[in-house]
Parts: structure tokens; sequence; C-alpha cells
């Protein structure tokens, strides 16, 4: 008995690796260090630039965030939830900017129809097929988190 309840404890902690070795598969962000990380921000503080600033700023990582795992089904929302994780990513690194490079749909997108008529000696049936992977298939952004210098107030 003693060694069946040794064989269940070593299971469970088997299968508590595989279960978080699957989620953190499935993150949502990441980030590709360039440069030196600095204090972590919050997400409110971190400015979306789609042009490169104007003032001194350092490059500190490459980012990668998808709206995959989020309950929006639109466009629109499914690009507010990867500008979201952006900022969330990139404020984790200290960045208070990220140079924005692309929001696009994910290759899982699309919409396709068909119909499959069959017909034999006694009847005929028509198949119908409908596919909107659209709904389901996520938006995908990247770009450069930066620290942006402060502005010279000394003017």
């Amino acid at each position: 008995m003693a060694d069946d309840m040794g064989f269940a404890n070593k299971s469970w902690r088997v299968l508590a690796l595989c279960g978080a070795s699957l989620l953190t598969a499935c993150a949502t962000s990441s980030h590709l260090l360039l440069g030196d990380a600095r204090p972590a921000l919050s997400p409110g503080d971190v400015t979306v630039y789609l042009e490169p600033v104007r003032r001194p700023y350092a490059k500190i990582a490459l980012i990668d965030a998808s709206s995959s795992d989020s309950w929006v089904w639109t466009a629109a929302g499914k690009a507010d939830v990867v500008i979201a994780r952006l900022k969330a990513e990139a404020a984790k690194l200290g960045a208070n900017g990220i140079l924005l490079e692309e929001i696009s749909d994910g290759p899982d997108s699309g919409v396709g129809a068909g119909v499959a008529p069959q017909i034999t000696r006694d009847h005929a049936s028509v198949g119908l097929g409908f596919d909107a992977t659209g709904l389901f298939g996520a938006r995908h952004g990247r770009g450069v988190a930066i620290y942006v210098a402060p502005e010279d107030d000394s003017r």
C-alpha cells in the first residue's frame, strides 16, 4: 500500500509539472532583451508611439503579445487587448514607451463556405458548411519597448 501512495504522489507531481509547462507555453506576451531592464512601472505609465520619438530614448526589448485566451470578439477589441498586453509587458521591463511595429491577424483567421451535393438513385442530399475562424482567431502585436528620457524642463 505504501508503494501505491508513493507512485500516486509522483504521478501528481508529474501532472502538475506538465500543467505548469502547458500554461507557460500558452503565454500571451513575451520579450527579448536588447538592453538593460529598468525598475518596473505601471502599464498606465507606458505610451504607445506610432513613429520614432524625437527625444533621446534607449531600446530595452522586443516585445510580442496576442489576444489569445481573451473573450473579445471584435477586431478592435482584440487590438485593444494586444495593446494592453504590450503595455503590461513593457511596464514589467521598466519601459515607459513602445514603438509599435505591427498589429495583425493571426494565420488562423479566415472565412470559408462550401457545398457538397450528393445524388443517389433513390434520393439526393446537400451538405452545407461554413467556417468563420476569424471570429475565434487571435490578433498579434509587436513592438520595441523603450525608455524615453524626460523632457528638459529647464528652458
